[in-house]
């Protein structure tokens, strides 16, 4: 179903059932407004796809298209559900509230069953490339799935990602954020995958806590703390991650809008 006309973006929607998920995904598509041959474009998969909307990605993607600056893309924004705390997180290693339960039908999801409609829908056997972004636990989710399955992508965006998720409570005694944080510890568990690349945006009033005291919140300690995993594991700093640093930046939807733009020109420029 079309459900906006545009110079250079088309707009199509899909109610997908889910025997993963046990619900209707909806799922938005935001393709380039001339007919494109599919294995030359790239796939972005991106979580909270309900919010892209009020962020403004089909203005932002016509006015890069218009401007000639992106490569074809087929952005696909899908809608969290009522359970999104429980499906979003790290597959296999819910937090120490018990959420993120369900992360693992979450990721089965994405490849059994979303994928493939995709890959019907545009009969695209193949694409250019693909890659994953999310918001906030969007991103912990996103960073999650591009890690773990490394041979399906080359790119993660993530921002305001929840780096903090942990197996304890940070109260706990016994906490230790070397070995606390999940995604931290993710990556220091796995391996180099030289082909991957990552976005990471915080804004500077992201939050206001400062566990540790070091005046630094939070949100940008931890996501330091995950950039300093990946260039431990091999990644360098400069050929393959890219950190956006927003002074004034809130955990809302309007910095995010500010920071899409950088992305999609650092991931899919000309």
């Amino acid at each position: 179903m079309s459900i906006e006309k545009s110079t250079n973006i088309r707009q199509e929607s899909l109610l997908l059932r889910s025997g993963q998920l046990n619900r209707n995904v909806m799922v938005d598509f935001y393709l380039p407004g001339e007919a494109c041959e599919m294995r030359q474009t790239g796939l972005l998969l991106i979580n909270d796809g309900q919010d892209l909307g009020r962020l403004g990605l089909a203005g932002i993607l016509d006015d890069l298209y218009g401007r000639g600056l992106l490569r074809p893309l087929l952005c696909v924004g899908i809608h969290a559900g009522e359970e999104r705390k429980m499906e979003y997180g790290t597959a296999g290693i819910p937090d120490y509230k018990g959420r993120g339960a369900r992360a693992d039908a979450y990721t089965r999801f994405v490849f059994d069953e979303l994928i493939p409609a995709i890959r019907r829908r545009y009969r695209a056997p193949d694409f250019r490339e693909k890659a994953f972004a999310g918001f906030s636990l969007g991103a912990l989710s996103a960073m999650d799935i591009v890690w773990s399955h490394p041979q399906e992508f080359t790119r993660a965006g993530l921002f305001s990602g929840s780096f903090w998720w942990r197996t304890k409570d940070a109260t706990d005694a016994t906490y230790d954020e070397h070995t606390n944080r999940i995604m931290q510890a993710e990556v220091r568990r796995g391996s180099y995958y030289p082909w991957l690349k990552f976005f990471f945006e915080c804004g500077t009033e992201d939050e206001q806590e400062d566990r540790n005291g070091n005046g630094i919140i939070d949100s940008i300690d931890d996501t330091q703390d995950l950039i300093g995993e990946l260039v431990a594991k091999g990644y360098d700093r400069e050929r393959d991650i890219r950190y956006y640093e927003i002074a004034g930046g809130r955990h809302d939807v309007d910095t995010w809008r500010r920071a899409i733009p950088e992305f999609l020109l650092w991931g899919f420029g000309k």
